[in-house]
């Protein structure tokens, strides 16, 4: 199968998929416990005239299948819907808060790439003392949640030290740097341990493969072998846990937002869902599903390109 073929295989599979995603998403919110017409009221008693406004105003009365061919629809022309809680466009909303949560993941993504992959390689490449230490800060990093890195971190470099906000987001790209650093340390401490355990067992897989001895026996310079043989074929390995890692970034913004009161997108979904502001709501779950998406289709499309042993398309069964 040719790339292009590949490709094109693969962004339909995606366009499927995020179709199924987006009737599961609307179906769970028109199946959750509650209505957006009592929240409106919020407690009082109201007539069935006005009840009937409402139910009107928002489609309530209408079939499933009526209601989410409608809402599809909208989303395809880049309408969410109008905000329950909020009384304005879900599209406003998203458009107010979106830079925030990008840049924190962005943040979070350059630490967990950077570090990770460092950390791995000199565990695996210099062994001994560096090694060990390695294995002992990454085991930290995996065992210690997110919301409990917010937390410490909070406590000691905001409250006790004074070396940044507690929280908020800062106006200005210098201030939400600074702001933002310590949500994206919380963010990326977990992956960074996680990317530093799957790039060091790679490259340790690698090196002790036949074609390593032998580049090494040629006479090729150590850093060399490392560099175009040990790490070149590991990055494949490592690359797959992309997904994963956005995957988890997007998770755990939610937790990490509302640690630092952060007005982004993972602080307006934990609000939406405690109000029940389902057109918020599913205009974020259905985001975050597309961004992950996206994420992985990068990672096919790019893992042939740096190990041309990865088989484009289904692989046949032996005879």
């Amino acid at each position: 199968m040719s790339f292009l073929r590949f490709a094109v295989r693969r962004l339909a599979e995606m366009a499927a998929t995020l179709f199924g995603a987006s009737f599961v998403i609307f179906g769970a919110m028109y199946l959750a416990p509650g209505n957006p017409a009592s929240f409106l009221l919020a407690g009082r008693s109201a007539s069935p005239e006005a009840l009937r406004a409402i139910n009107a105003q928002y489609h309530l009365d209408d079939p499933f299948a009526v209601q989410y061919v409608r809402w599809l629809g909208q989303v395809l022309r880049g309408d969410f819907g109008r905000s329950i809680t909020y009384r304005t466009d879900v599209s406003r909303l998203l458009v107010d808060r979106l830079p925030s949560t990008l840049l924190l993941i962005s943040m979070a993504l350059v630490l967990v790439v950077v570090l990770g992959l460092l950390l791995g390689w000199i565990g695996a490449v210099r062994g001994g003392g560096a090694d060990s230490t390695i294995l002992v800060t990454t085991t930290f990093a995996i065992g210690t949640p997110s919301f409990v890195a917010a937390v410490l971190l909070q406590g000691l470099f905001a409250v006790k030290l004074h070396w940044f906000p507690t929280g908020g987001t800062g106006e200005g790209l210098g201030q939400m740097l600074w702001h933002l650093t310590l949500p994206a340390v919380a963010l990326a401490l977990y992956l960074i341990g996680m990317l530093a355990r799957v790039t060091r067992a790679a490259m340790l897989d690698v090196l002790g493969q036949e074609h390593v001895t032998v580049a090494r026996s040629r006479g090729v310079r150590d850093h060399q072998v490392i560099r175009r043989h040990v790490f070149r074929n590991a990055l494949g390995t490592v690359l797959t846990t992309g997904g994963l890692i956005v995957s988890t970034l997007l998770v755990t913004t939610v937790l990490v937002e509302s640690a630092f009161s952060v007005g982004g997108i993972g602080q307006l979904l934990e609000l939406s869902t405690t109000t029940k502001d389902f057109p918020t709501v599913q205009a974020i779950s259905l985001i975050m599903v597309a961004l992950f998406m996206t994420v992985n289709l990068v990672v096919d499309l790019l893992h042939p390109l740096v190990d041309p042993r990865v088989a484009l398309g289904p692989r046949k069964r032996a005879a």
